[in-house]
């Protein structure tokens, strides 16, 4: 069974799609989310990648966390970023966010997103 759903805790969807669809009615439960961006709930988009990059990780445990699940179900991030964000920083993030967790991940560089003022989106596919 399908269901979808977009968490009250980030900004609502900014087009005709949902941020999560779960596959709900098998083991195990698989969670697939449109590309979360660095949004914050109110809709403002700051101007710096980085900052951008932070709000598309806290975007993403929200929507984990409704969806009953932990970066710990994470199987894959694919990262999609229209400017560099410096490594060192980039790696920090990326280990506060995932703890000790491991996760397989793909980052590209794109030459724009939906919105001219948007740098950063990821998708995500989690499993429980």
């Amino acid at each position: 069974m399908k269901k979808t759903s977009n968490p009250f805790t980030i900004h609502p969807p900014v087009g005709p799609y949902v941020h999560q669809v779960i596959n709900s009615g098998y083991q195990p439960k698989w969670l697939t989310l449109s590309g979360q961006i660095g949004m914050t709930k109110e809709g403002d988009i700051p101007s710096e990648v980085s900052k951008q990059f932070e709000l598309a990780l806290k975007n993403i445990k929200s929507n984990l966390l409704m969806a009953e699940m932990d970066v710990k179900n994470l199987v894959k991030l694919t990262i999609y970023l229209v400017e560099e964000i410096d490594l060192e920083e980039r790696t920090k993030a990326l280990k506060e966010f995932l703890k000790e967790e491991e996760t397989a991940m793909t980052l590209l560089y794109v030459k724009g997103l939906a919105n001219p003022k948007l740098k950063v989106e990821i998708d995500v596919v989690a499993c429980k």
